[in-house]
């Protein structure tokens, strides 16, 4: 197997690999700024900040299929850097957007960057075979992901800290200059000639991918659902779990902001704390999890992760203190990451090989949809109707208890799940 030092010696994978880290460094200052920007308007407003939240999503939905047919068949290093100067410029564009109490054009903008975005991130998955050799390219996907949750992790942290110092503004800055530092790397990298599909070729796949792709790919993916039962477990898990994320995530947001007084400092910081959870569970797991069933351990983690999100928010009501909120937040990541990895490692183990990629790509949408649809929901119930951000986050995690609870009972008394 590839050592690290022989992959970093492959100069264009250490261009795309340094690109990639200053990148995701960028993206957690654009969320927090973005959070910074909504709190700056309208403080303690959930649905603020689901409106601004739904604009960077709604592109999986609408360029995701399109973005796939382009990266194919263009030059992926291209589309790479050319999206980055693109959303360096419409980055910038947001903070001076700021002067204008319209928020219609920071929506707009945040919704061609997002979708711009597209195309970079399957283009960037797509380009590395073509970077290194094939015995350096599970060292060089190893090095992509680790690092790059690490780089995601600490950049959380390290953002909150600087938009809450410098402001929203600064934030937008800061991640324009990341942009066009990412886009050099990229530039820089040595072309490799890549054949090119015509126009006419191209705008026809286009049409071919949103009327059969999406269209066709979702009903097969979900037929395929009803049909395999372990499947169709897996993907009802998968969408119960987003829909509680997408239902606490912008609520936490603002339970946060106003128990510990702070619009992104302290936010970032307990995302990083959740993602150091995440990860340590996932190489926990990763190296007891073969001895436990996956269906046993995803539903004693939800049970696990609903008690967790109950007590972070009973914990920091109470005891309004960033070292409990912070080992909550680390705890919450832990019992969290295996049932992420179980879920996946099912879906592989029992989909045929031929419909694995509908399969993800109906996952993807559905997963999406359960997350939009419940955040919201949430909001709403919080704004309209004055539920405190408290009551939903305990009621989140009692569901998800009594979810866990109710299929750990179920799968004690069948056999087709072991």
């Amino acid at each position: 197997m590839a050592k690290f030092t022989e992959v970093f010696k492959n100069r264009n994978f250490f261009l795309l690999w340094i690109g990639q880290i200053i990148s995701q460094l960028g993206d957690r200052l654009d969320q927090m700024a973005l959070i910074a920007l909504v709190y700056s308007k309208a403080p303690g407003s959930a649905m603020s900040i689901a409106k601004i939240l739904s604009f960077t999503i709604i592109p999986v939905f609408l360029v995701g299929p399109i973005a796939g047919v382009y990266v194919d068949r263009w030059d992926r290093r291209r589309i790479m850097y050319i999206s980055d100067f693109l959303r360096a410029g419409l980055v910038l564009c947001i903070a001076v957007s700021l002067l204008n109490k319209n928020m219609g054009w920071v929506y707009l903008i945040i919704f061609i960057i997002f979708s711009i975005g597209r195309f970079f991130v399957q283009a960037k998955m797509a380009i590395i075979p073509d970077l290194v050799d094939k015995k350096q390219l599970l060292m060089a996907n190893s090095l992509v992901n680790t690092t790059g949750m690490i780089a995601a992790v600490l950049g959380f942290g390290i953002s909150g800290i600087v938009v809450e110092k410098l402001g929203a503004k600064a934030g937008f800055y800061l991640d324009s200059l990341s942009f066009l530092v990412s886009g050099a790397c990229i530039f820089f990298i040595a072309k490799k000639a890549m054949s090119l599909a015509s126009l006419k070729k191209v705008s026809q796949e286009v049409v071919d991918v949103l009327r059969k792709s999406v269209l066709e790919d979702i009903k097969d993916g979900l037929l395929y659902f009803f049909k395999e039962k372990k499947l169709r477990l897996t993907a009802g898990i998968i969408f119960a779990l987003w829909a509680a994320l997408g239902a606490v995530y912008v609520v936490i947001i603002v339970f946060i902001q106003q128990t510990l007084h702070s619009a992104t400092k302290d936010l970032g910081l307990l995302i990083m704390f959740l993602g150091l959870g995440l990860f340590l569970g996932s190489l926990v797991y990763g190296r007891f999890g073969q001895k436990i069933s996956h269906y046993k351990i995803i539903f004693i983690c939800l049970i696990l992760s609903g008690i967790m999100l109950i007590a972070f928010a009973f914990g920091i009501h109470r005891y309004p203190c960033f070292a409990v909120a912070a080992a909550l937040s680390f705890l919450l990541g832990m019992v969290i990451s295996p049932i992420m990895i179980a879920t996946n490692t099912i879906i592989h183990k029992v989909s045929a090989t031929h419909m694995m990629g509908k399969i993800f790509s109906s996952l993807e949408i559905v997963i999406h949809l359960g997350f939009l649809s419940f955040m919201f929901l949430s909001s709403l119930l919080v704004e309209k109707y004055n539920v405190s951000h408290l009551h939903v986050l305990v009621t989140v995690g009692i569901a998800i208890v009594l979810l866990g609870t109710i299929n750990l009972a179920i799968n004690n008394k069948i056999t087709w799940l072991d």
